[in-house]
C-alpha cells in the first residue's frame, strides 16, 4: 500500500515540551562515545563560550524524529519495512542544558523510488520561548511498498 500523499505539506502540532538536562546530555554523549568535556563539565562549556553544557550535534534526534508526523496511522507507513535514509541538522545555536524544547514537523515530500517509498520530514526544534534552535531534516524509506 502506498503512503498517503495527502500528508505532503502537512504540519503537525508541536510536541510536548522536553526539558534538556545535563544528565540526558551526558547519557547521550556516553551512548555515542564522545568524551568532549563541553558535554559534561559546565566549566569547560563556559570556557568555550557557552552558558552551560551543550549537547552533541546529533542530540536533537532524541526529540525530533518525525514528531507527530510518523505516528499518524492514516499516513500508512509499515514500520516493519522502514529504514533510516538520512538525517542532518541545521543549527542556529547549540542545544543547551536547561532548554525546554518542542518540535514541529512538516512532511515535505513523499515519493516512489522503484519499489520503495521515501518520506522527507523537516522538524523545527524551538525553545519554550519560541527561539529556533535548529532544523532537523529526516528521510525515511519504506522498502518494497
Amino acid at each position: 500500500m502506498a503512503i498517503n500523499r495527502d500528508f505532503i505539506g502537512r504540519t503537525f502540532p508541536p510536541s510536548e515540551p522536553y526539558e534538556v538536562s545535563r544528565v540526558k546530555i551526558r547519557e547521550f554523549a556516553d551512548a555515542i562515545g564522545d568524551a568532549n568535556p563541553v558535554y559534561r563539565d559546565p566549566e569547560a562549556a563556559r570556557a568555550a563560550g557557552h552558558p552551560d553544557v551543550i549537547a552533541p550535534p546529533t542530540f536533537p534526534i532524541v526529540v525530533s524524529l518525525g514528531g507527530g508526523a510518523l505516528g499518524d496511522p492514516e499516513l500508512g507507513i509499515d514500520f516493519a519495512m522502514v529504514v533510516h535514509g538520512e538525517q542532518r541538522f541545521e543549527y542556529v545555536r547549540p542545544v543547551r542544558a536547561g532548554d525546554v524544547v518542542t518540535c514541529t514537523s512538516t512532511i515535505t515530500e513523499i515519493k516512489a523510488i522503484g519499489n520503495n517509498e521515501k518520506v522527507d520530514i523537516v522538524t523545527e526544534v524551538t525553545t519554550a520561548e519560541g527561539e529556533l534552535v535548529c532544523k532537523s531534516y529526516n528521510t525515511i524509506v519504506e522498502r518494497g511498498a
